[in-house]
């Protein structure tokens, strides 16, 4: 062989390598990222460990932290579990649905001016994802439709899930809880009644749910892998909401934080088995994207905010604003794990929109999106937040709730400052929550002008929703 052919033939064999890489990069590039949404129920802002609780250790959910995100000033949209769930589903305000307090019975609903149940029109985030090519699957708490004498609502796959196992406040396949506590002999059985809201039913140890749930995820992970789809999936468990049930040699002196701080910890381990499954398998580590907040904020005596004013129901900050963790080693910029955002405000609303570019998926037709794309910010390559302001509203029957009297029904969030008020805009509350994440230097009679901007915007925001 001459010098001259040898050189060819190396020359088209490099080609051939570079044609060959290439093609593999595209088609590793086109891959759709596999999509975990981890939403947790009455937690309090600082009851993770890595958030600054010292009386309980959650090591699992820290690892995620330590090797991803974490984010100081996210918000979810309500103060209480229902319209929390679908503003997180939808990227739309939950008043858009009318469903602004939790979902009860009928009569209940019909008195505080509520739907029964979220209009399956709704833009889900889940239906989107499966038009794109997605298996999707819930498996956790619901409370979406379907709960106490509430039978007829629509089943979870009707709003775009593949599968679904839930709890007693959803349509379709449950877990149901036993319970013990120190001196029984027997479990005994809570909820039972959700049963007629179909089935089938399994009985389990309810210190033992979330790894219910958490197995069924991951049966249902394997099954996307072997059909070589990408999957989203939501694992909304029913921890860490009262009544506090963890294991019998885990009572302790029987109080409600010690109880809490329990299945908490509880709680933590069993969400570990689905993040090491995830971790250890390389194919899903290097295109899964994990993210974990709760609903909205702790019950008093149970959960704490740290430095928030407020709690659960209420929308000072600690009712309204929740610790973030954002996990994907492969997609986040390559300095971003293990940082913490102190500085980015958005809100659930955005996460749909974001996840939706994220997926190259498509939004409905006919559906605006309340939330903003802030795919780079959730990614670790901006800090830019969104670009509006985030309006709040006051669960309808919680004026007066958990010892509070009186409380403002209305708030936005828009750069530095809090604004909080009633419905008319009377008894302005002004925070400049950077400096004073406890709401306690009200600064409504110094900045006049703000407060009129402000006032202006969330009671207009008011207007404009469904009455």
């Amino acid at each position: 062989m001459t010098g001259k052919r040898f050189f060819h033939i190396l020359v088209i064999a490099l080609l051939a390598v570079a044609m060959f890489s290439q093609f593999a990069y595209s088609r590793q590039a086109k891959q759709k990222p596999n999509i975990i949404m981890v939403f947790i129920d009455d937690m309090g802002w600082a009851d993770l460990s890595c958030f600054g609780n010292v009386d309980a250790k959650t090591p699992a959910i820290d690892r995620l932290a330590a090797e991803g995100i974490a984010f100081e000033q996210f918000y979810v949209n309500s103060p209480i579990c229902s319209p929390s769930r679908v503003a997180i589903s939808t990227g739309q305000y939950p008043q858009r649905w009318k469903i602004t307090s939790y979902l009860a019975h009928r009569s209940q609903n019909k008195k505080r001016g509520l739907n029964n149940w979220l209009d399956p029109k709704a833009p889900m985030l889940a239906r989107s994802l499966k038009q794109a090519g997605y298996m999707t699957g819930h498996f956790g708490k619901w409370h979406m439709g379907g709960q106490r004498d509430v039978a007829e609502a629509p089943e979870i796959s009707e709003y775009g899930f593949d599968e679904s196992l839930t709890n007693f406040e959803g349509m379709g396949p449950k877990l149901l809880p036993l319970i013990m506590k120190p001196g029984m002999d027997k479990a005994g059985r809570i909820w039972g009644d959700a049963e007629h809201l179909g089935g089938p039913v399994v009985w389990m140890q309810r210190s033992e749910i979330t790894g219910g749930f958490v197995n069924s995820a991951k049966a249902f992970i394997s099954r996307a892998k072997i059909a070589k789809k990408p999957f989203y999936v939501n694992v909304w468990p029913d921890d860490v909401h009262s009544p506090y049930f963890p294991p019998v040699s885990k009572w302790g002196d029987g109080s409600k934080r010690r109880l809490y701080l329990s299945v908490l910890e509880e709680m933590d381990k069993q969400l570990k088995s689905l993040f090491d499954y995830i971790r250890n398998d390389k194919k899903l580590k290097d295109n899964t994207l994990i993210m974990l907040c709760s609903d909205n904020g702790h019950e008093p005596g149970a959960g704490q905010a740290g430095p928030l004013k407020g709690c659960k129901t209420n929308l000072y900050e600690g009712g309204v604003r929740s610790s973030l963790i954002v996990w994907a080693p492969s997609m986040l910029a390559a300095d971003a794990a293990g940082t913490r955002n102190k500085t980015s405000v958005f809100s659930a609303i955005d996460l749909v929109p974001s996840l939706v570019k994220l997926a190259g998926a498509q939004k409905p037709a006919a559906a605006e999106y309340d939330g903003e794309d802030v795919l780079d910010t959730i990614l670790g390559r901006s800090r830019a937040g969104r670009e509006k302001p985030i309006f709040f509203g006051r669960p309808p029957d919680r004026k007066n709730f958990y010892g509070y009297k009186q409380l403002p029904d209305l708030a936005v969030r828009s750069g530095k400052w809090k604004l909080l008020c009633d419905f008319d805009g009377g008894r302005p509350q002004l925070y400049d929550v950077i400096v004073d994440a406890g709401e306690s230097n009200d600064l409504a009679g110094q900045e006049h002008d703000i407060v009129k901007k402000l006032i202006s915007q969330v009671t207009n925001w008011h207007k404009s929703m469904p009455r």
